[in-house]
């Protein structure tokens, strides 16, 4: 029986998670299709609802990909939440755990699961990141959670965190306070000089809305230069991770890029989380091949790693 998955947020048509996954189960010969899902907040548990129903007639599933906004509300969905999730409160994954042979398909349990951590740690080490480094994180919502995460486990001592609105960064402070990292939240207005100064800089907002930082920021960076872009700079800035991918470069990408510094684009940390999931859907955990991450690059027009 061919088993199913999906990746489900809204809006979720520019998602090239089908790309990556369809790409590795043909690689690892499983059978196993996956496909987008476009849910809301307020149909997610009815939906969730119909998956369990799915469960109980022997319609199989094998995982689910969770993408904005749902990461938070799908920890109330599952049955169990493990690793990072359980102290982030953000599940990205989830995988079913069958019954033993014979008893009732109803009896499946939904897992959720946090692969975005790995996804930007591994993204930010990929890229040469320094470690124990200083950083800035924009937005304060699922993804930014993770990022907390991913930057104490980078050794980060602290962080600021800019958000638009400095009463709702509540995904973040959760994260902060459950991994041991100091933040300060401040609003998003004044973080153009911020990013210029640090190491490590994680954009976790949606696509687009860190267009207006852009100019100002381009701005900071060429003052930085001696007064113009065009000139080196005797201090390039550090490594951004944009993990929005849609459209690329994104307005505060090409102007973190112009400054001289290092871009990590969100297909980056969007492959290396994939590869976590598809160690959970297919079945083979830790037995996965290596080569798998490789076909997926392809799928999705990104460089093979270099080991």
């Amino acid at each position: 029986m061919t088993h199913r998955a999906a990746v489900l947020g809204h809006p979720i048509s520019h998602s090239k998670s089908p790309a990556l996954h369809r790409a590795a189960y043909a690689h690892l010969g499983v059978e196993l299709d996956y496909e987008a899902i476009d849910v809301t907040e307020e149909a997610l548990p009815a939906f969730m609802a119909r998956v369990r129903e799915d469960l109980r007639q022997g319609r199989g599933w094998r995982g689910l990909s969770v993408t904005m906004p749902l990461k938070s509300g799908m920890v109330r969905e599952v049955d169990e939440v493990r690793g990072v999730a359980r102290s982030l409160g953000v599940v990205n994954t989830v995988a079913f755990e069958a019954p033993p042979p014979g008893e009732d398909p109803g009896t499946t349990r939904l897992v959720g699961y946090n692969t975005d951590v790995a996804g930007i740690v591994n993204a930010l080490r990929h890229a040469g990141a320094a470690s124990a480094p200083s950083a800035v994180v924009l937005g304060g919502g699922g993804t930014a959670a993770a990022a907390v995460a991913a930057l104490k486990e980078l050794g980060a001592p602290d962080a600021e965190i800019y958000v638009r609105d400095v009463s709702r960064a509540t995904e973040a402070k959760t994260a902060a306070a459950a991994v041991g990292l100091a933040i300060r939240v401040l609003p998003l207005s004044g973080a153009a000089a911020a990013l210029a100064r640090a190491d490590v800089v994680i954009s976790t907002l949606p696509p687009r809305a860190a267009d207006p930082l852009a100019e100002e920021l381009a701005g900071v960076l060429a003052q930085r230069a001696g007064g113009s872009s065009a000139r080196p700079a005797p201090a390039r800035p550090g490594v951004l991770l944009d993990v929005a991918y849609d459209p690329w470069p994104s307005r505060i990408a090409a102007a973190w890029q112009d400054a001289g510094g290092t871009v990590v684009p969100g297909l980056e940390m969007l492959i290396y989380q994939a590869v976590e999931q598809v160690r959970h859907f297919s079945g083979l955990g830790e037995a996965m091949p290596a080569d798998v991450i490789d076909v997926m690059c392809d799928a999705a027009g990104a460089p093979r790693r270099v080991f």
